[in-house]
């Protein structure tokens, strides 16, 4: 039985989340590997509102700040299991994405893009200044997912890094298994025709609002589920997660490794969480030879490393 694309990405992504850790030659690698899952699956979400519905932001990191500081501050102040509170933190991210993505996604181009950025700016600012509540530039500490308990219960440490790594594989899984099922959907295809051309889709009857707020709103939740995640694993949040540069990180993993795919977002986010870390060796060089990789890469595969890659073998097989 021929298998479908989208089961060919499910099956290579678990093959390697699988295999990895075979090369790990120590536990840093397993927190490293977490920390690549937490990118990847916001960069996934990032793939849904630029490689299918053809809009762009600039401020998602915004919503990964709702969600971190809702499993910080519910739990204190809500009495909110941390689990709760990363899922409340996700509703409140989609709620208020519906909210101002009903007059900012009537821009286009630049000025969609400023607005957006803005939008991540202020986040950023009220949870900097506002330090009673969030503890400011120094931030916070973060309860754990209660894993203290249960590792007394069960005699296991479940707190360790190869227990976040594949918790954090397993939901990279479902995230990618979800965005690929939007892909194929009827949604997913009227997404798609708004990234060809909106005029064209409005001809054809779809509803070009409504399907651009909801890719802005399925966005806002994968960024706000890996600002909590990240939260969760680091047990600690400062403001820095709503960054301006955050979000930059994350628009650079998606059209670096190829805005269009799932495979290419969880690619790209590998190569920008993982190049760092193999660069420190050049100390002060490290963010010049990480641009210029980066310089490299669009000035010669616009389209992004995995297509890009993609492309080329099948040009050799026809060949």
């Amino acid at each position: 039985m021929r298998l479908s694309p989208r089961t060919w990405t499910l099956i290579i992504l678990a093959v390697l989340i699988a295999l990895a850790p075979l090369s790990f030659p120590s536990a840093f690698y397993f927190r490293i590997g977490a920390l690549i899952f937490v990118n990847g699956l916001a960069v996934i979400g990032l793939v849904i509102l630029f490689g299918y519905a053809g809009q762009i932001s600039l401020g998602h990191a915004g919503f990964a700040g709702i969600g971190a500081y809702s499993a910080a501050l519910m739990p204190v102040h809500l009495g909110l299991h941390p689990a709760l509170a990363l899922l409340a933190g996700a509703a409140l991210s989609g709620g208020l994405a519906f909210l101002i993505g009903r007059p900012i996604l009537r821009l286009k181009g630049h000025y969609l893009a400023v607005a957006t950025l803005g939008f991540g700016i202020l986040v950023f600012i009220v949870l900097n200044n506002e330090a009673q509540l969030t503890g400011g530039p120094d931030g916070m500490a973060v309860e754990d997912l209660g894993l203290r308990a249960v590792s007394d219960a069960l005699g296991l440490d479940l707190r360790t890094a190869e227990v976040w790594y594949w918790f954090m594989g397993l939901v990279l899984l479902l995230g990618a298994f979800l965005a690929l099922n939007l892909h194929t959907s009827p949604t997913g295809r009227s997404l798609r025709s708004l990234h060809d051309s909106e005029v064209a889709a409005r001809t054809l009857g779809v509803d070009v609002a409504r399907y651009k707020l909801t890719a802005f709103v399925i966005s806002a939740v994968y960024a706000s589920l890996a600002g909590s995640l990240q939260a969760l694993l680091n047990g600690f949040v400062t403001p820095d997660v709503a960054g301006f540069l955050h979000s930059i990180e994350w628009v650079t993993m998606a059209v670096l490794g190829g805005a269009t795919t799932v495979l290419g977002a969880v690619f790209g986010a590998t190569i920008l969480t993982a190049l760092p870390q193999a660069l420190t060796v050049f100390q002060e060089y490290e963010h010049l030879l990480l641009g210029l990789i980066m310089m490299l890469v669009m000035i010669f595969l616009p389209m992004g490393l995995l297509p890009s890659l993609g492309k080329a073998l099948r040009r050799g097989e026809t060949i």
